[in-house]
């Protein structure tokens, strides 16, 4: 069992200022993986102190500092990956396949990718006589969710490193092993005091703390479109900054002339990976009417090829959910799916077969779901895919768009040109044509209720500058 009891403030590692501890559980098998200490607003206003202090020295390194000092912590995190990895599997549940692939590889993507953006990045551009400046915008309050645990704090701590901002993180308590990991990296490579903090706690006091607190210039939040409506509240007092990464409920539109087999054969294997935990899932697939059957039987006999079991297994390709919160949740939404008279295709309630604890999930095919039933609405977060049968390209359309939510969308065609034409309609921050992912290197974000602002690759640094016009710069 893993005790990180401290936090780390101003390039020390401290004690609380109230001794207030929280067992870690490991989903798999619901047996306490660590221990962990929740801070108070007293370690808060310390990190944010530290944070403050820092800055001002900070905000003044060169472009040539900030990259050698991220070129420090790529080097330390590629050393530390395996242990990350394994926190990972332990905190969330993750299959040690995923874990050590996509979970922990994602943050060395984001580190690499805001090194290569800020070896060019234009801080400055001359109008005329006229300079355009962008300086960091200060202290950043970081608060990052457990199912993508260091995908989401490196998208966040990269960025601001580049241009020069301080941080407090505030990582999930569900799933904090990880990020006490990453500030050993941070440590190690040499980061200075005060620039990077982390002080563990729950939302309602750490979260709320940062959020109101006057010297935290901007906050970043990702997690439930609910929480990041307080954090907002939270924020405008003091007119701060804050974007938001926030729920999803990604329609996946399979068009009449895509390879139906490939197609839901991929929408699928998306849907279930991560056990089904990631805001951006293909949630809801839309299927022509008239191939709806053949669609089940494809999504039916991928989900049987899901192999459950132990997450330090190699074979084992779903895991469990994160928690016993989650795990009723789901079961709760599943048994609405069926009161409201989906058709089950493939799983349903209980513990998968063969299963007697952990937080598993039964990979679970809905379909003839109309897009008004509960489980066509709410962010399930878990392995729970619906299939919506349309029978026009524009209903198709509105359906797809008929919803709170904005983050990703999915197209499937033949035709590259009709899958462009169906993607440009489809409001959501991120859509892919027939599986396309282009990883660190290009925008995340959503529209309407799904965020605001966007993190990776350029776009990512945005958020963390203001902007300053000096007028007559050039003048002689």
């Amino acid at each position: 069992m893993r005790e990180y009891k401290q936090f780390y403030i101003n390039g020390e590692w401290v004690d609380p200022a109230v001794a207030k501890e929280l067992d870690v559980i490991n989903p798999a098998d619901e047996t306490v993986c660590g221990v962990i200490s929740l801070g108070s607003d007293v370690d808060v206003e310390r990190a944010v102190a530290a944070a403050k202090t820092a800055f001002e020295t900070f905000s003044e390194t060169s472009r040539e500092q900030r990259l050698a000092l991220l070129e420090r912590i790529i080097d330390v995190y590629k050393r530390r990956i395996g242990d990350i990895g394994e926190a990972i599997r332990l905190e969330m549940g993750a299959p040690k396949s995923l874990a050590n692939t996509n979970q922990a590889f994602s943050a060395l993507g984001h580190l690499k990718e805001a090194a290569r953006v800020l070896a060019d990045y234009p801080f400055q551009e001359q109008v005329g006589e006229h300079m355009i400046v962008k300086e960091p915008i200060g202290v950043c309050g970081l608060i990052t969710p457990w199912n993508w645990p260091m995908n989401q704090v490196a998208c966040k701590v990269a960025p601001a490193i580049a241009v020069g901002c301080t941080m407090v993180l505030k990582p999930s308590e569900v799933a904090p092993l990880s990020a006490y990991l990453f500030a050993e990296v941070m440590h190690e490579a040499g980061v200075p005091a005060g620039v990077f903090n982390l002080v563990n706690g729950d939302g309602p006091t750490v979260g709320t703390a940062l959020s109101k607190h006057p010297d935290v210039d901007m906050m970043s939040f990702t997690g439930s479109t609910r929480a990041g409506a307080l954090v907002a509240q939270n924020a405008a007092a003091t007119v701060k900054r804050v974007t938001q990464e926030l729920g999803g409920k990604s329609p996946n539109i399979i068009l009449p002339d895509a390879d139906l087999e490939s197609a839901v054969a991929q929408g699928v294997a998306v849907m279930f990976q991560n056990s089904g935990q990631s805001c951006n899932a293909p949630s809801r697939m839309l299927v022509p009417s008239d191939k709806l059957a053949d669609a089940e039987a494809i999504a039916a006999s991928v989900a049987a090829k899901v192999v459950i079991g132990p997450t330090d297994s190699d074979s084992t390709t779903l895991g469990p959910v994160v928690s016993k919160v989650q795990w009723d949740k789901i079961q709760g939404l599943i048994q609405a799916g069926i009161d409201e008279g989906a058709k089950l295709v493939c799983g349903g309630p209980g513990l998968p077969e063969g299963i007697e604890q952990g937080y598993y999930v039964r990979p679970t095919v809905f379909s003839e779901v109309s897009n008004d039933m509960t489980i066509a609405r709410e962010e399930i977060f878990g392995p729970v895919l619906t299939m919506i049968p349309y029978e026009t390209e524009e209903e198709a359309i509105r359906i797809a768009n008929e919803t709170v939510y904005g983050l990703a969308g999915y197209v499937a065609s033949r035709d590259i040109e009709h899958a462009r034409r169906v993607a440009a309609k489809i409001r959501a921050g991120n859509v892919h044509i027939n599986g396309a992912w282009a990883g660190a290197a290009v925008p995340f974000g959503g529209f309407k209720q799904s965020g605001n602002g966007r993190e990776w690759g350029e776009h990512g640094f945005t958020d963390y500058l203001e902007i300053k016009a000096i007028e007559g710069y050039g003048a002689a």
